[in-house]
């Protein structure tokens, strides 16, 4: 069985040892598709990718030529397969590290969820021994790359966090303390670590230096963003003041886990943009665990000092525990994603103008494919609550319209309105395609693990019906394929935007819906926008 290594340089590995897999394209283009493993990579997307945006008329000979090669090296063994409109590579969770990783530390963290900390620090151990150094180190250099290495860094991060939450439980806090150190040094805003740091000081008798840990690291977010710590590290520190029990690690050990906090992130383009944002970002951050970061991303220096102002004004009526930031950059989506990194973004909200062009900016785009969290791109008139028929949803079954599914679910649930699933009626056809199908079962899933009750529409597979089936909706929740990169909008969503109602595209992160089946596809679509089954 071969076995495919990213966590690392990239490797190709068989039983009797590592494959010789070639030059710096064949390299790549064998990244790329694990990097989509299971899902069908477009020959335009990887001649982007292999050329940075900058492909040859020969492009498209060049890939055919590269996946031949490649099947050549791989043999029969590896599933690669031609599959319209590109390639495909299969491979199984036990073949790829990554998924190993993956699928190890979601046991982890079950393990300690039920208070098994021994077997959780174990199974966490034996997922980080996978990782070989940085991930894709030969191929680091590669615009596609970047992308990628950004996310698994922070999968090798949560991971982290997981394996010392186990040894906390366990009472290893002193052999704790010089490794936490050297993270939150390299990290010094990550407050995860700073958290951990701090709490390791604490239970081996040094408050003062707790303490100091987190009076430096209040003065590093308030001079380079503008913010104060969150409010996981602001109540650790009341705690560690306070010398409160609860702090203790007999205490601790017989606690449930506590789901960190995650933040709801809105990034308006202007001052305008604010409120139609905020009626979306509001009701998803008064959840539990949830909370309000609006920064404001600013090019002109001038502007800080009124914006600061203008934001901390407007903080007083967004609750105790939102948090506002405003800082000058030259690079608004690096800074946008870093953002995003820095704390436990759940959904990035950001507005965009041009839509309906059937076109994004390309800062829209690059903040989509390197954002670690959801993006929701708002268009549309502000959403008003107090009128309109709920929240409509455009449903096919992929990855991001389960994404964007849940972020409706919890807007119906937390202003009490109604929740459609609207799908494109079929005709005949297997039953994979069946429409009413589907949206039974994505019904139930949301009542089942949300307890929000979705009611299943079926209307006419035109882009015009679906826009006059939600023309009474608050706002329409619609998910954003990867196919969007290929095809643009597409016709139905376009016909959407031009009705000019609140509608909220969802493109989701590395993290999947918690409603989405395991292997969830499209099943179904508008016949307008075909999506291979």
């Amino acid at each position: 069985m071969l076995e495919f290594r990213i966590l690392g340089p990239l490797e190709v590995v068989r039983p009797e040892g590592p494959l010789e897999l070639g030059g710096p394209k064949q390299r790549a283009t064998l990244a790329i598709l694990l990097l989509n493993a299971n899902r069908v990579v477009s020959i335009d997307r990887l001649a982007d990718q292999l050329y940075a945006g900058r492909a040859p008329v020969t492009a498209a000979t060049q890939v055919h030529r590269q996946i031949s090669e490649l099947r050549k090296v791989l043999g029969e063994e590896a599933r690669l397969e031609t599959r319209a409109p590109g390639y495909m590579i299969h491979v199984g969770s036990e073949q790829l590290d990554v998924k190993r990783f993956e699928l190890l530390t979601d046991e982890a963290g079950r393990a300690l969820a039920r208070g098994d900390a021994e077997t959780s620090f174990d199974l966490q151990r034996d997922a980080l021994a996978l990782w070989r150094g940085p991930a894709l180190a030969d191929l680091d250099h590669e615009p596609f790359a970047q992308n990628a290495i950004g996310r698994l860094e922070e999968l090798l991060l949560a991971a982290l966090e997981l394996r010392i939450d186990a040894e906390l439980a366990l009472g290893r806090h002193r052999e704790l303390v010089g490794e936490l150190d050297e993270l939150a040094a390299q990290h010094p805003i990550h407050e995860p670590f700073v958290s951990r740091l701090m709490l390791s000081l604490y239970r081996s008798g040094r408050q003062a230096d707790a303490l100091e840990v987190y009076s430096r690291t209040r003065e590093r977010l308030l001079d380079g963003f503008g913010i104060v710590p969150g409010r996981a590290l602001r109540e650790l520190e009341r705690a560690i003041l306070n010398q409160d029990a609860a702090l203790n690690v007999s205490a601790i050990a017989s606690q449930p886990v506590v789901l960190p906090e995650q933040i709801v992130l809105v990034l308006p383009s202007c001052d305008d943009q604010l409120d139609a944002l905020l009626a979306v970002a509001e009701p998803l951050a008064s959840l539990p665990g949830r909370s309000l970061l609006v920064a404001r991303l600013l090019s002109d220096e001038s502007l800080l000092a009124p914006t600061v102002d203008a934001l901390g004004t407007r903080r007083a009526s967004l609750g105790p525990e939102a948090r506002t930031a405003a800082f000058t950059t030259v690079t608004p989506v690096d800074d946008a994603v870093r953002l995003a990194a820095t704390y436990d973004v759940r959904l990035l909200l950001v507005d965009t103008a041009g839509l309906d062009d059937d076109a994004f900016p390309d800062s829209v785009t690059a903040m989509m494919e390197r954002s670690p969290s959801d993006v929701g791109l708002l268009a549309g008139s502000a959403v008003d609550w107090g009128s309109g028929d709920g929240v409509s949803v455009p449903f096919a079954g992929g990855e991001h319209d389960w994404a964007a599914l849940e972020l409706a679910a919890w807007l119906a649930s937390s202003r009490g309105v109604a929740l459609r699933l609207l799908g494109a009626r079929t005709v005949g056809g297997p039953p994979r395609r069946d429409a009413s199908r589907l949206l039974a079962d994505a019904s139930m899933a949301v009542q089942r693990a949300l307890g929000v009750e979705a009611v299943p529409q079926l209307v006419d597979p035109e882009p015009g019906a679906l826009a006059e089936a939600v023309e009474s909706a608050a706002i329409v929740v619609t998910g954003l394929p990867v196919s969007w990169r290929r095809g643009g909008l597409g016709v139905a969503r376009r016909s959407l935007l031009r009705r000019r109602r609140p509608t909220l595209l969802v493109h989701c992160g590395p993290r999947p819906s918690g409603l989405a089946p395991p292997g969830s596809r499209t099943r179904f679509t508008w016949t307008i926008e075909p999506v291979p089954v």
